[in-house]
């Protein structure tokens, strides 16, 4: 079964684990040579940050690659406040789960609810987003249903919009409800150290 077959994966990765402003950082370091980081809320252990590293065909490590969080800018912080106001201005895609469901933000659409076409994609594997006056349109994958190789249901998604924000949800199945808590159980068993015993080797 695939679930378990992407659940075994984790488990033979090599991991490493640091508590640090409370978040509990997770480095997996896969056979393949393919890294994963993910962050959790200490507390809750909700996923904040999960975000992906992969070696070229040269062996040099390549940069990051965001699928759960707020999104990179590279050098924002040497921009003048006048060019990061006008970058600001573009829409903006991250996403950003819940315990229940997969979840993504496209901020600065500020066109009302109506005007939004939000569906799924069954030929491609994907989500769609499309505006009725043609201003915006985006297709993003769900990664969680490919590895877990389960189909994507329209049943289960459903979108809000407010504050000139697109909140798009995606229900988790229960496939995948499962395998996160038989990961949590598998975090607890790795031992983790504390941001005064040295740095994460994700940062």
């Amino acid at each position: 079964m695939a679930v378990t077959g992407w659940l075994e994966s984790l488990r033979a990765a090599e991991k490493t684990a640091l508590l640090q402003d409370g978040r509990r950082k997770v480095h997996y370091l896969f056979p393949d040579g393919k890294e994963m980081a993910e962050e959790y809320d200490e507390k809750t252990n909700e996923l904040l940050v999960r975000k992906w590293r992969m070696k070229s065909a040269l062996g040099a490590l390549g940069q990051w690659q965001i699928e759960v969080g707020e999104p990179a800018f590279p050098g924002a912080g040497s921009l003048g406040p006048e060019l990061i106001t006008e970058s600001n201005a573009n829409p903006i895609f991250m996403r950003k789960d819940t315990k229940m469901s997969f979840q993504w933000r496209i901020r600065n659409l500020p066109y009302p609810k109506d005007v939004y076409n939000v569906c799924v994609d069954q030929k491609e594997r994907c989500v769609v987003v499309r505006t009725t006056n043609k201003k915006y349109y985006k297709k993003f994958s769900i990664p969680d249903l490919e590895r877990y190789q389960l189909p994507l249901d329209e049943s289960s998604l459903s979108f809000a919009h407010a504050n000139s924000t697109l909140i798009i949800s995606y229900q988790k199945p229960k496939e995948v409800l499962v395998a996160e808590s038989e990961l949590q159980k598998e975090l607890k068993k790795v031992k983790t150290a504390h941001s005064s015993d040295g740095d994460c080797k994700t940062q």
